[in-house]
């Protein structure tokens, strides 16, 4: 069994919505190397992936949320396109968050430590079941 950490220079985080994809780019020792979103649609599949290729242009796995609902469409997209993607778990959240629409906020001001155990993910072949570290 091999841990993720050996098989990517980065993960791309990807906390998906039924309008909006907010991804980061995230280094193996978890330091955020940039972010963006981008729309839920082909053409915002085709940005994120060319956001992956120029912040992690070697071996990368993409961490998406909600892959069986709004990540959906992008996991199908990667996959054709050849990337590595797994399933994450939605983090549990307060039933009041203050009216914010996405997470980027709490992964980048916690330098990505919320996407830090996924390196850590043991994995046996292409399947990560979905779980919350």
């Amino acid at each position: 069994m091999a841990i993720l950490a050996e098989q990517v220079d980065g993960v791309i985080g990807v906390d998906t919505h039924r309008d909006t994809l907010a991804a980061a780019a995230v280094s193996p020792i978890g330091a955020v190397l940039n972010s963006t979103d981008a729309p839920a649609n082909a053409r915002g599949y085709r940005r994120l992936l060319e956001f992956a290729r120029q912040h992690i242009p070697g071996r990368r796995c993409w961490a998406v949320e909600g892959i069986g609902s709004y990540g959906a469409g992008l996991a199908s997209f990667l996959d054709q396109a050849g990337e590595q993607v797994v399933e994450v778990c939605r983090p549990k959240r307060a039933s009041n968050r203050g009216g914010r629409k996405t997470d980027m906020p709490r992964l980048l001001t916690s330098g990505g430590a919320p996407l830090r155990p996924y390196f850590s993910v043991v994995i046996e072949g292409q399947n990560v079941p979905c779980a919350n570290p």
